[in-house]
């Protein structure tokens, strides 16, 4: 069960949100194996001024509409579905809503399973 953050600047669409919504998960379900149905996303916008992100770390070139986004997932992903997750999102989010591939920022973040309770106060993955 991905939990998934999407921050961005203020003042894009709902229909842009949305389609960023489903570059995301479109990309889990087909590179990351993750199950149908299985989609938890927060997007949040926000004033630009409580967006900081470095616009040339790394000698990447980022502008205002730099998206981040943060993933939460079971461990387990080799390094190599990681690297073409990265880039299916990235080449998503250009084709779909013309997003620059530059300012897609993603963050996996790694838990191990009994670390869920999908409700009920139960963990249904511990064993």
């Amino acid at each position: 069960m991905p939990l998934v953050r999407i921050d961005l600047a203020r003042g894009k669409p709902s229909d842009y949100r949305r389609a960023v919504g489903e570059v995301v998960y479109d990309a889990m379900r087909t590179i990351l194996n993750v199950p149908d149905d299985d989609r938890f996303q927060i997007i949040n916008e926000h004033p630009a001024e409580n967006l900081i992100i470095d616009p040339g770390y790394l000698g990447i070139t980022r502008t205002a509409d730099c998206i981040l986004i943060q993933i939460t997932l079971n461990d387990g992903r080799t390094v190599e579905q990681k690297k073409a997750f990265y880039k299916a999102v990235a080449d998503g989010l250009q084709q779909r809503v013309k997003l620059r591939r530059e300012d897609v920022f993603i963050s996996l973040v790694e838990v191990r399973k009994e670390n869920w309770s999908f409700g009920n106060g139960e963990a249904q993955y511990a064993k």
